[in-house]
């Protein structure tokens, strides 16, 4: 009876890698908050960057400080809590986020109240399930 191995298909094993430690991160996930309307406008902005590979939008609702919106119909008046956003999640090089950022700003903002909020995170880790390709070769 024989024994068959399994080899494992990537040079790297998902799990710790040297970059993993505290305070030590290559990438950041930008995580945009926007209005549906700048959507547009921050894809042309970050396609003349070149250095975002990919983006992931969804869409999603909340209120900020401007605590929802007031609608009129019918003469009535309804307080809408909820308002309609777009989400546009992109994760960089640690050395792009700032220009990254700017980009964004610049292209969504209106000076009105809700133009939107950016969050900027470290990535601990990232891995390109295809090839195995870990940290920022995945991107």
């Amino acid at each position: 009876m024989s024994t068959v191995l399994f080899e494992e298909p990537f040079a790297t094993v998902p799990g710790s890698s040297p970059n993993d430690q505290p305070g030590h991160s290559e990438m950041k996930v930008l995580s945009c908050i926007i209005r549906p309307e700048s959507l547009e406008a921050v894809k042309t902005a970050l396609d003349q960057l070149q250095v975002v590979g990919g983006m992931t939008i969804t869409d999603v609702r909340g209120f900020g400080r401007q605590k929802g919106q007031v609608e009129h119909y019918r003469g009535g008046e309804y307080t809408i809590r909820f308002i309609a956003k777009v989400r546009v999640d992109v994760v960089v090089r640690t050395e792009d986020a700032d220009r990254v950022v700017a980009a964004v700003s610049n292209a969504v903002r209106t000076g009105r109240v809700g133009d939107g909020k950016i969050f900027v995170l470290d990535v601990r880790s990232a891995m390109r399930v295809r090839t195995g390709d870990r940290g920022v070769l995945a991107l």
